[in-house]
């Protein structure tokens, strides 16, 4: 699997790349785009993907480990062991939601939409759905 556009780092972003790669991660399996049983790009491949260190993508990929989040099975890679609602601690899921609704917003406002018919569009769709 190829990291791009799963998992982002910004190297300008004040958090430090391994928070953020844990935390891309981490949505990745609460927003279900990650889900049991996955295989994560081995720590080379998206060491190289990113652009980053492999220590850092290592040092991730033990601390998720240690979480229970994911298992290494020597030989053949690392594995998403975690369902979607345990992956994220309460806490962390409600602000991934709130940066996802500050970046939609702005993204919506930058195309001419206002919150209102932002609104009204996924509350049609909402409808639609069920």
């Amino acid at each position: 699997m190829s990291a791009n556009g799963l998992y982002n780092v910004d190297p300008s972003d004040p958090t430090p790349i391994y928070a953020q790669l844990e935390r891309a991660i981490r949505f990745a399996i609460a927003t279900e785009r990650l889900t049991v049983g996955d295989r994560l790009p081995t720590v080379r491949q998206l060491a190289v993907d990113l652009r980053i260190n492999a220590n850092t993508v290592a040092r991730v990929y033990s601390e998720l480990e240690r979480a229970g989040i994911v298992e290494t099975r020597r030989g053949v890679g690392t594995f998403v062991c975690a369902r979607d609602f345990e992956a994220l601690p309460r806490g962390d899921r409600k602000r991934e939601l709130g940066l996802l609704a500050d970046r939609f917003l702005s993204d919506a406002s930058n195309l001419g939409f206002s919150v209102d018919e932002v609104l009204d569009y996924l509350e049609t769709r909402r409808k639609r759905k069920r």
